[in-house]
């Protein structure tokens, strides 16, 4: 298994910083891609090693936009240490319209390679709708189940879509 990563924090042309932390000047046309592109970046640069995740639309913010384009499903992890800072976000798996093989025993090496206490599970829905299935529900389940045999606490499961996201935490099924 390969993790899926992203380049590293560089602007594209035709994009300046601005003299304010977090602002961007432009010179001249922008298009849509390249809008989308500094998106992507910015939500890169928001999910950097160390960085403290909490509430569910803290990940929802960032993961919407990098997985906003992608025509098929794609499930990932946020690796957390024991005061849920972030180690690593690595999408795992790819799969088709509307549905990604995610195998428990690939998840938990990830896992126990990066030291991680604690997961957020994420995948998007490409049909946009966040609502999770039933194997979304099933598949949840079985990771909780096989990370606790090794004490890493599965914190959340987002659904991401371009109508929003679902979190199974703020549903209670975790």
């Amino acid at each position: 298994m390969t993790a899926l990563h992203h380049p590293t924090f560089t602007l594209p042309a035709p994009w300046l910083l601005g003299e304010e932390p977090g602002t961007y000047r432009v010179s001249g046309d922008v298009t849509d891609a390249q809008l989308l592109h500094l998106a992507k970046l910015i939500a890169q640069k928001r999910l950097s090693k160390g960085t403290r995740l909490g509430r569910p639309d803290e990940v929802h913010r960032c993961l919407q936009t990098l997985m906003l384009d992608y025509p098929y499903e794609v499930f990932g992890t946020l690796l957390l240490d024991a005061q849920h800072r972030l180690i690593t976000f690595d999408e795992l798996f790819r799969g088709t319209i509307d549905a990604a093989s995610v195998y428990p025993r690939e998840v938990i090496r990830h896992a126990i390679e990066h030291n991680a206490a604690a997961v957020i599970l994420v995948h998007n829905h490409p049909s946009g709708d966040p609502e999770p299935s039933d194997a979304d529900r099933r598949i949840t389940q079985r990771l909780k189940d096989a990370l606790g045999l090794v004490d890493i606490r599965v914190l959340d499961h987002v659904v991401v879509g371009h109508e929003g996201y679902t979190s199974f935490a703020e549903r209670g099924w975790l």
